[in-house]
């Protein structure tokens, strides 16, 4: 047998596998996500948040918050149905080359899914399910309620799992009332929590704060010399 043969029907073996393989995780996938609906409906799950105390709704969010968040956390938002193929791809070859699962790829509307019903584990099955539950979350609601229900369920340190709750917590004052350092500051914090929270890490947290800068500058929210205006008002938390 030729060595090019050979070749050949190794990389046609490979590829069958593959397929196969990529089939069973989404199959696997849509069941999970199926499951997940018939034990508890979406409408359902987005009710529970909206009735949480100190809920906060999309118009009462400064926009430059909004930017901020969209910039770091998913800046093809408003472009995407659900899922970010460049982004999946990007992260899926940077986990390739460590080895292990070092970026998710998820967008907001993956992370609200992951939010609303899974739990953390970076399993490529639950992967698969929070997809097609980002795509039920986008067929159902509009980017602004997403948006909205995603900064109200996520984690932002100190016990604070809302943005309302946050902005309260750390700076005294409704999420309305947050100035651009306040907004750009908080944007950062829910990416580690635990790391970026301002009480505990002021330092790192300013920062993470310097990477949303840098990002919104990048995605055109601010002129350079914007986003040096907010990063001059860097001061610690006290």
């Amino acid at each position: 047998m030729r060595i090019g043969t050979f070749i050949r029907r190794i990389l046609f073996l490979l590829m069958t596998v593959c397929l196969l393989a990529g089939f069973t995780v989404t199959y696997k996938g849509y069941e999970l996500y199926r499951e997940a609906l018939k034990e508890t409906g979406l409408q359902e799950r987005v009710e529970s948040i909206r009735d949480k105390e100190g809920y906060t709704e999309y118009k009462n969010l400064p926009q430059v918050y909004v930017n901020a968040v969209i910039s770091v956390e998913d800046h093809r938002f408003y472009r995407h149905g659900g899922i970010d193929l460049i982004a999946i791809s990007r992260a899926v070859a940077n986990d390739i080359r460590a080895g292990r699962f070092v970026e998710g790829g998820s967008t907001i509307t993956q992370q609200l899914a992951k939010n609303l019903y899974f739990d953390q584990d970076k399993d490529i099955t639950r992967k698969a399910a929070e997809a097609f539950m980002a795509f039920d979350i986008e067929k159902n609601y509009t980017k602004d309620e997403i948006f909205e229900l995603y900064v109200n369920c996520i984690y932002f340190g100190d016990g604070y799992y809302s943005v309302g709750d946050a902005s309260e917590g750390y700076f005294k004052k409704a999420p309305e009332d947050m100035t651009e350092y306040e907004s750009t500051l908080l944007a950062g914090v829910p990416n580690a929590p635990s790391k970026y929270a301002p009480s505990k890490n002021p330092a790192l947290a300013e920062e993470r704060q310097m990477k949303v800068l840098r990002r919104m500058e990048a995605c055109g929210y601010f002129s350079a010399e914007e986003a040096e205006t907010v990063a001059e008002q860097m001061v610690a938390i006290n």
